[in-house]
């Protein structure tokens, strides 16, 4: 089983190494699901755990569905003494009520049952490794003898805006509603999304801004994208169709993508979600503020059509990538784009290639090959440029990679 992060194997670890008795099949507690077990009382009134009692089938009630307190008195009897004698089992399944069971169909439908176990994924929150992930692995172990699934994600607390638990008797609880009504879908998942595994995160309204923000420049870039005439045929996808990109600017924005496709791939194989939103999601600023401004002449045909042909390809191929990179952040901003001008949805294209943009990149000059060094580095930001800074100082992007921030770029809509 692969940890991510993974630190959170040592939690397991630890809980494991330290167990010193057995560990129980149920728990009791107030709430859950219990196991309908029952012991008869011998002549010494002790509970005889060599013949169990246990409700038939036919015995337990379908429809209408009972309350728990109804049904326990159908199976026990509606005698008080009977069922104070009966040494009822208030216990609740922690290993055996497992509710992956219900979406595999275990022991219902083998066939799926063998083509979905082991999981893939598991994600949880660190709280409840000691329950629910160990419970779920001792019972995969002891019934399958393999582990239950093959990844597990442990993400971290959600916390007030001063970093505290939130909690109803605090009263500082956020009311999810309320959020994705105030700031939409899209915002509140960037937010989610800007937090690595195994970290906790604060409630922090401004991220969701940012978040808002995105979406809305995404829409706006890719207006302006659509009213310069790009299409689906402009898209760059081999060797071949990258003959049209031939100015060296188009050449260097998509070498610089092809490194950003590359490292955001890479993150997300690792379940470093966050990271390679941040990859993205810098390059795109620096793709509206800076790029798009530079080619408006050329892309309104005032250098030619081969220009603006190049220009028509870059835009395309460097819009097709970015929803494909943002859909698992900004599902329905990207989705919407993705409808004005390709079929189906983005959620079912395939996970962006660099081969297209690689082959972009190899027509370089050595001119170009230096712009794109000099190209904000991949997960770093540009210098912002000052308005009042001198012309000749503000170039299109800082020429040495020592000028480049870790912050992120915010640009106005």
């Amino acid at each position: 089983m692969d940890w991510h992060p993974a630190f959170m194997r040592s939690r397991y670890e630890n809980w494991v190494e330290g167990l010193n008795g057995d560990w129980l099949v149920s728990r009791q507690r107030f709430f859950g699901v219990p196991i309908p077990v029952w012991y008869r009382l011998d002549e010494d009134g002790e509970p005889d755990y060599e013949h169990p009692s246990c409700p038939r089938r036919l015995s337990c009630p379908s429809t209408p569905p009972p309350t728990r307190l109804q049904a326990s008195r159908r199976i026990c009897g509606r005698s008080r003494r009977l069922r104070r004698r009966a040494g009822r089992a208030r216990h609740l399944g922690d290993v055996l009520a497992d509710p992956s069971d219900r979406l595999s169909k275990w022991e219902r439908d083998n066939e799926l049952f063998t083509r979905v176990f082991p999981y893939d994924l598991r994600p949880q929150g660190h709280d409840i490794i000691r329950t629910w992930l160990f419970s779920t692995a001792v019972r995969a172990h002891s019934l399958h003898e393999s582990v239950p699934w093959t990844n597990t994600a442990i993400s971290g607390w959600i916390l007030d805006p001063d970093r505290k638990k939130m909690s109803k008797s605090k009263g500082n609880v956020v009311v999810p509603d309320e959020v994705l009504e105030k700031f939409g879908t899209d915002a509140v998942r960037y937010w989610a999304a800007s937090a690595k595994l195994g970290a906790d995160t604060a409630y922090e309204e401004a991220q969701m801004k940012i978040g808002r923000r995105l979406a809305i420049k995404l829409l706006n870039a890719s207006k302006f994208a659509f009213g310069m005439g790009v299409t689906e045929e402009h898209i760059v996808h081999d060797a071949s169709s990258a003959q049209g990109v031939a100015h060296p600017l188009d050449q260097a924005l998509l070498a610089q993508l092809a490194t950003v496709v590359d490292e955001a791939t890479k993150r997300f194989d690792e379940y470093d979600y966050a990271r390679a939103l941040q990859l993205t999601e810098q390059f795109f600023w620096s793709f509206t503020d800076d790029y798009v401004e530079l080619v408006k002449d050329r892309a309104y045909g005032g250098q030619g059509e081969d220009a603006q042909a190049s220009v028509r390809a870059a835009l395309a191929t460097t819009l097709d990538t970015l929803l494909k990179l943002f859909a698992p952040v900004l599902p329905f901003a990207t989705d919407e784009v993705w409808r004005w001008w390709r079929s189906g949805s983005v959620h079912g294209a395939e996970w962006p290639s660099s081969e297209g943009l690689h082959a972009a990149a190899a027509r370089q000059s050595p001119w170009t090959r230096w712009l794109t060094r000099s190209l904000p580095c991949a997960g770093q930001s540009p210098t912002r440029r000052s308005s009042s800074a001198p012309r000749s100082s503000q170039a299109p992007w800082p020429s040495q990679r020592s000028s480049c921030r870790r912050s992120p770029r915010l640009s106005k809509i």
